[in-house]
């Protein structure tokens, strides 16, 4: 069965909001540094999981963001998952303790240096990039190795 999430990534200056994934047992992103958001609630749509997501697991309130892209997530082990890649730029209140893990500012041109998915790696890359809006495919093998990926359709040379 496929899931719908939201991922975002709060830029500040030079820096993009991390969350270390360290407190959920059986957490499919254990100890991965990855951006905010979770999943889905009846009804809701990208934005509204996005700003709800936000909120809960950071404090604050969104006052500007772009829908960048949609990354369709297959980990090998049965889920796929529909992500909505967005990054905001723009936000107001004071960053609360995250009950997943830990909040944390770092520097842009860090963050490849995180423990983070391989894919991610892509899409940072985009992010940076790209400002139309992008279809991303990634599949897994069933654990961390990404064994392909397309971009808009069109398979794409591994990093």
């Amino acid at each position: 069965m496929a899931k719908l999430s939201t991922l975002c990534y709060i830029k500040r200056g030079h820096q993009y909001l991390m969350l270390h994934r360290t407190v959920k047992k059986n957490d499919v992103n254990k100890d991965k540094w990855i951006g905010v958001g979770g999943h889905f609630e009846e009804d809701e749509s990208p934005e509204e999981c996005l700003l709800r997501e936000v909120k809960e697991e950071t404090g604050y309130t969104l006052t500007s963001y772009q829908y960048r892209g949609i990354v369709t997530f297959i980990s090998g082990n049965g889920v796929t998952e529909y992500m909505s890649l967005f990054t905001a730029d723009g936000f107001e209140g004071e960053l609360l303790p995250c009950d997943e893990g830990e909040l944390e500012w770092v520097d842009i041109d860090k963050v490849q240096e995180l423990n983070i998915w391989e894919g991610d790696k892509i899409f940072f890359r985009l992010l940076k990039e790209r400002q139309d809006f992008f279809s991303l495919k990634l599949v897994y093998d069933g654990h961390d190795g990404l064994v392909s990926a397309a971009l808009d359709g069109k398979k794409m040379e591994l990093p």
